[in-house]
């Protein structure tokens, strides 16, 4: 079962506020940039990622029913800040990983340990038409 929602709520009001500034500019985390499907409010969550190939994948420790996610999959794709550079990425799709997914070692021990399996793969916007799904 991944992480509780009482855990994402205090990230989400008091944790992010301190750490996502941080985090963004290390290898392997980012902020993620959406819009609120419903209030059309901007907001930046950070995230966990890693290169798949030429996708970006972004770890899920609360599932995909984080409000984030939905944002991201009904407006069909969204911008990722990670090492300082900002990105535009589309086709999001939720996978579950079967245990193949090529990862980090160390993510995927930590995710193990939470039981998160679900991740959300997106490609940048401008990656050749081929690579696209």
């Amino acid at each position: 079962m991944p992480i509780s929602r009482r855990v994402a709520r205090f990230n989400r009001l008091v944790a992010n506020h301190f750490v996502g500034p941080v985090l963004s500019r290390l290898p392997g985390f980012g902020r993620v940039h959406h819009t609120g499907r419903k209030s059309g409010r901007v907001y930046t969550t950070p995230v966990k990622l890693f290169r798949r190939d030429q996708d970006i994948v972004v770890t899920l420790p609360y599932g995909p029913g984080s409000d984030w996610v939905k944002n991201v999959l009904a407006a069909g794709g969204c911008e990722i800040t990670t090492r300082g550079r900002r990105v535009r990425l589309v086709n999001p799709t939720v996978f579950t990983d079967d245990g193949r997914t090529v990862m980090p070692g160390l993510t995927r021990r930590i995710l193990s340990r939470v039981d998160a399996t679900q991740f959300l793969a997106l490609t940048p916007a401008d990656a050749p038409a081929a690579a696209k799904r």
